[in-house]
């Protein structure tokens, strides 16, 4: 069966209201992207997830449903018309796996592997993370993450407590947690990303070790704090992320360019010492201790 997609711009604060709009309508799913022109706001504070001024929304619909209803339930909810409304007939596939076309396994380290569900191990005797990222950010094929993934193979975190600020998919937290950490604690401002991170734990058989909390919660004493966010969220946290962190305790920090290095290091400086930045092209990972007191 086919589907019915529509699709419209509207301002960043006009969408925060129009999800239920548009579930109400019997929208199946929605996806925010960037609308044409918009200005960039690339960093938000944290508690907001909002990434440009104006988005364009594509919601997908049954393919019966009254789209000239949903246009007149959107324009009351936006005291006027949608701008750039846009309707299409979409042929019906498998929603739910097309995104393995561009997932394949992936090793970090020589021996993490981190394999979408549905697609066997390529090396079974690894450590294998299955992996289905659900509506969160992260699945291991952005620069950062690799960073992050790379550094917990070549210094596995044994028996160890770890926060993953930002923790996304959970994907970094669950390769902690199978690379030997007693603990991990996982943070993220973002619902869609904890309960992603919940379903994902369970699938590899570590939610009895992890923890999954708001970023308003108090953080344990770690001995280990990762953090792949934006380069301005990073340093915002660096009071909050070093008060976690053991004395000695390792500090990862990724989500930043390599341009952005020095402004990063130096808000976690003097209280954490630092070894050369670790660069993939324009990325870059800051890898440091805590000094004692």
């Amino acid at each position: 069966m086919s589907a019915r997609q529509v699709a419209f711009e509207v301002t960043a604060d006009q969408a925060e209201s129009l999800e239920a709009v548009l579930e109400a309508a019997g929208a199946e799913a929605i996806t925010w992207a960037e609308a044409p022109g918009s200005a960039a706001v690339l960093e938000p504070p944290p508690g907001e997830t909002r990434l440009w001024d104006w988005l364009r929304v594509e919601a997908l619909f049954p393919a019966d449903s009254d789209v000239d209803a949903v246009r007149a339930a959107l324009a009351e909810a936006l005291g006027g018309d949608p701008s750039g409304w846009r309707t299409a007939e979409i042929a019906d596939q498998a929603w739910e796996r097309a995104w393995l076309e561009h997932f394949q396994p992936q090793c970090f380290g020589g021996r993490l592997w981190v394999v979408p569900g549905g697609l066997e191990p390529p090396v079974p005797e690894a450590v294998n993370i299955r992996l289905d990222p659900g509506l969160a950010f992260g699945t291991g094929t952005h620069p950062s993450t690799a960073l992050c993934l790379e550094a917990l193979a070549a210094d596995p975190p044994l028996d160890e407590t770890v926060i993953d600020y930002g923790c996304g998919s959970g994907l970094l937290a669950i390769a902690t947690l199978r690379l030997g950490a007693r603990r991990v604690v996982a943070v993220d401002n973002d619902p869609q990303a904890l309960t992603a991170t919940r379903d994902n734990a369970r699938r590899n058989g570590v939610e009895d070790r992890l923890e999954v909390l708001g970023p308003a919660a108090a953080l344990p004493v770690a001995d280990r704090v990762l953090a792949n966010i934006l380069a301005g969220i990073l340093q915002s946290l660096a009071p909050r992320l070093i008060d976690a962190l053991a004395v000695g305790g390792r500090l990862t920090l990724a989500g930043l360019l390599e341009t952005q290095a020095d402004a990063v290091r130096a808000a976690y400086e003097p209280a954490c010492r630092f070894e050369p930045v670790i660069r993939v092209d324009e990325w870059a990972r800051l890898d440091g201790r805590r000094r004692a007191v």
